[in-house]
């Protein structure tokens, strides 16, 4: 397999935080003190930097405020005061629940100038899933929003003891008030590569979501997969970036947020949900050249057939993953929005292990790219042997592969489940051809992967079970042309219970409430019974395998 990045210098390769052995293997390297403040907002507050715009915010109202670096960082100075005053400090964990606002950026940089963990919890999450992950965490105080708080207030969060809001009632304290006032003596107290910096709550195929812990090397590990999927066009003059994913996950965060501050490039942001006439909209507002979009949302751009025609766009560059990219999207993404899309591979837990660059080498489509320099990725099979090319296999990465997470938070049995030998597993099964390049076949577990959300069935299925009209459920993923895949509920009714439509529509506003919108059953169906396996376990194999046969006619 030819060597993509040849042609690059040592000063190239150094910038991308790559070197290069004797025999032409690549490592991704970082200094022991890389902080994420460090390595984004930190790097800009110069002369000629401090004034540029790094966060551009339309309001609800179409008002446009802009917040240039130094604007940011001291905002994010107030706000790690008022934690520190409050016994925060190194290694604490700090709820971010601000959503995509601009506090959400300054809030990360601040939890960096104390030393603690950012514990990234989405606004779509329900009560329970919110519960769950606050107190597995043990975090004492929360970052959040009125509206987003407000439904909540009756929850029982045993160790929050801060409420700090924008839009403040009675007892809260005042997250805005906090940001306007840096002291002159402050200093922080930054963590190092290891220390750990996020604490990010994502569903696996078993259980409730479970805590993956990052440290701040895993923003120095994104930095060349990073600069290659955005086609080593980072830093461009003119860049201005926005992402429609929730900045609670890696997506949005580390994949767009971060990055975009690391080439010290304005981030453009709002409060509106993700349309496909409003993405055109914005976009051409705010000149937008750089984006992350999951497929899904790429999909539902592609209804336009000509977006050239009718709106004036900006866009040049589109970074896309979660789950695979149809070949007939990355087309019409080329020929007709006009665009590079450039598609990569991972998963939270050990990221950005393969993946596409335009600029370097052909994509291919259908494919999910190459193996990203770094990173050792290979093909096994179920005793962690490694298969032969065109062979299916499951993708797996050394443990010491550079993007690997620091293990789940207080779980050390699930971490351990991560491993086969020498292995990160993924459970996703891909062929790899003669030119080095993957193809991905589906999942080797229940994980679902539905429009870029990872979704666990246990936790769908525990949360159904809780309604008094459930007596027995099943939750599998069924394929999708759009979504990739969607939730699928099979239940069986208690006695007395008739399932229609009705109880239909409950049952999905009942996971909504208590989960999350995205996590709740697309589809509904009633049965009798399930047949079970030889163990007395529901045996969702078949199932699964049903709705397959149902997708092929």
């Amino acid at each position: 397999m030819s060597d993509y990045l040849a042609t690059l210098s040592a000063e190239q390769l150094a910038d991308l935080h790559l070197t290069r052995d004797a025999a032409g293997d690549y490592a991704i390297t970082w200094p022991a003190n890389y902080n994420i403040y460090n390595a984004t907002v930190g790097r800009f507050l110069g002369p000629e930097d401090r004034d540029k715009p790094a966060m551009i915010f339309e309001g609800p109202d179409g008002q446009v405020t802009t917040q240039s670096f130094a604007e940011i960082d001291a905002a994010a100075t107030g706000l790690a005061a008022e934690l520190r005053r409050l016994g925060y400090g190194k290694g604490d964990p700090v709820a971010v629940h601000t959503g995509q606002h601009p506090d959400t950026g300054i809030a990360h940089m601040a939890i960096a100038k104390i030393g603690g963990i950012a514990v990234t919890l989405s606004q779509l999450y329900g009560p329970d899933t919110l519960a769950h992950a606050l107190n597995d965490c043990r975090a004492g105080v929360i970052l959040t929003s009125r509206d987003a708080w407000d439904p909540l207030r009756g929850e029982e969060f045993p160790h929050l003891r801060h409420v700090i809001m924008r839009d403040p009632g009675p007892g809260d304290l005042d997250l805005a008030a906090a940001m306007a006032d840096p002291p002159e003596d402050f200093t922080p107290e930054l963590g190092g590569a290891e220390d750990p910096a996020l604490l990010m709550y994502t569903s696996g195929s078993t259980g409730k979501p479970k805590g993956i812990l990052h440290g701040h090397r895993v923003l120095a590990a994104y930095t060349p997969s990073i600069n290659l999927f955005f086609n080593l066009a980072l830093g461009d003059d003119d860049a201005v970036y926005w992402s429609p994913s929730d900045w609670a996950w890696v997506g949005g965060l580390l994949d767009m947020l971060f990055p975009a501050w690391m080439a010290g490039r304005p981030v453009v942001t709002s409060l509106e949900r993700f349309t496909a006439d409003y993405a055109y909209g914005f976009m051409s507002r705010h000149k937008v050249t750089h984006t992350f979009l999951a497929p899904t949302a790429i999909k539902r751009l592609a209804q336009h057939p000509d977006p050239r025609s009718d709106h004036d766009l900006a866009l040049r560059i589109i970074c896309t993953g979660g789950e695979a990219l149809a070949a007939e999207t990355l087309t019409w993404a080329e020929d007709r929005l006009g665009v590079v899309c450039n598609e990569f591979y991972g998963m939270t837990e050990v990221n950005h292990l393969i993946g596409n660059c335009a600029a370097l080498f052909p994509r291919r489509p259908g494919s999910m790219g190459r193996a990203y320099p770094g990173h050792k990725v290979l093909l096994v099979d179920s005793d962690g042997h490694e298969v032969a090319d065109d062979e299916p296999g499951e993708v797996v990465t050394p443990l010491a592969s550079p993007t690997r997470f620091q293990g789940y938070f207080n779980n050390a049995d699930k971490t351990a489940d991560m491993k086969l030998g020498p292995y990160w597993r993924t459970h996703d099964l891909a062929v790899r051809d003669e030119d080095g390049y993957f193809w991905y076949k589906g999942r080797s577990d229940d994980l679902i992967k539905s429009s870029g959300f990872r979704i666990g069935p246990a936790e769908v299925e525990e949360c159904l079970l809780s309604h008094p009209a459930v007596a027995e459920v099943a939750v599998i993923a069924k394929p999708d042309p759009d979504r990739g895949a969607i939730v699928k509920a099979f239940v069986s009714t208690r006695p007395g219970v008739t399932g229609d439509a009705a109880l239909a529509r409950n049952l999905k506003d009942h996971v909504k409430t208590r989960l999350a919108g995205y996590k709740a059953p697309r589809e509904i169906e009633f049965v009798e019974s399930f047949e079970l396996t030889s163990s007395g376990k529901i045996n969702r194999r078949i199932l699964r395998e049903a709705e397959l046969a149902k997708a092929r006619t």
